[in-house]
């Protein structure tokens, strides 16, 4: 008998939050965010919210929505700087850093702005802070060992942990900087991952560093899109797909001159799909086809 797709979702939240992402006390993915991670109608979301609460992992708080069952800070209590992360991390989830200053994160701690300073130095210390929490809740994958395991299948795992991670934290891929990189421990251990994947395969230690680099370029050059993708859809109430129906005619018109021939071929396909999840793939495979062919090169 297929599971439905709401218990599917239901059960992958569940294990994140076993996972302690998100901690006790912190706020869920609300149903227009399940929306769109799993492009799912707005019934199948709110079901999936329902059986969560049914089974006792969430409940709803007034004023902040859905949060994860447990304990959270007594009150009066003063928070902590894993609090403080935690409750940041929280805000930018929901909207984006923009959204995320002092003044916001304090007055969701119930603090006032000066004593988040008593926490991190400056919003730079608490990003990196941020990033590297996040970073530490999606270690390289556990079964795969790069060192042992064909490099392909350990790398291509890691892309996909990656893009997962950008999916449920879209602010991430905004605060992550290959030219000036925040030195983040756990996210410098992705890279690890990766050199290791590459070592013993001929190449000298930059060109490992500058290939495991460019895959992890790739990933968040193209998770960079995800916090426009969100807003879109919050600000117009249509999903990508939703928005290209509603541009048929605009498309039409365009075509219809006839300097577009080849555009106007691929829009007359069946298989026309355009989606961030795809563009991911189609880039992921072409990249780690070339590092084949230079690895391979290597070898003979």
């Amino acid at each position: 008998m297929q599971v439905p797709v709401y218990r599917r979702i239901a059960a992958e939240l569940a294990d994140r939050i076993a996972a302690g992402e998100p901690p006790p006390g912190e706020r869920i993915m609300s149903t227009r965010q399940i929306m769109a991670e799993y492009d799912v109608a707005m019934a199948t979301a709110t079901k999936v919210i329902n059986h969560l609460r049914a089974e006792g992992l969430v409940r709803p708080k007034p004023g902040v929505g859905t949060i994860v069952a447990g304990a959270t800070r007594p009150a009066g209590a003063a928070p902590d700087r894993d609090l403080v992360v935690r409750t940041a991390i929280t805000i930018a989830d929901a909207e984006g850093l923009s959204g995320l200053t002092m003044r916001r994160l304090a007055g969701e701690l119930d603090i006032p702005t000066m004593s988040v300073y008593r926490h991190v130095a400056d919003k730079e210390e608490l990003v990196l802070l941020m990033m590297d929490k996040v970073m530490a809740a999606n270690p390289p994958p556990p079964r795969l060992d790069p060192s042992r395991d064909d490099w392909r299948v350990c790398v291509e795992a890691l892309a996909r942990l990656q893009w997962s991670m950008y999916r449920r934290h879209t602010w991430l891929a905004q605060a992550i900087s290959f030219t000036r990189p925040l030195l983040a421990p756990n996210a410098m251990a992705h890279t690890e991952w990766t050199m290791r994947a590459l070592e013993g395969r001929g190449l000298d230690p930059n060109t490992q560093f500058r290939a495991a680099v460019t895959l992890a370029n790739y990933i968040r050059g193209t998770a960079v899109n995800l916090e426009e993708e969100k807003q879109a859809v919050q600000e117009t109430g249509m999903t990508d797909a939703e928005w290209m129906d509603a541009q048929q005619q605009r498309f039409t018109e365009v075509l219809a001159t006839g300097k577009l021939p080849l555009m106007a071929r691929f829009m007359a396909s069946d298989n026309r799909e355009l989606t961030l999840d795809l563009l991911l793939e189609y880039g992921l495979q072409r990249l780690l086809d070339g590092l084949e062919t230079q690895l391979s090169a290597h070898e003979t």
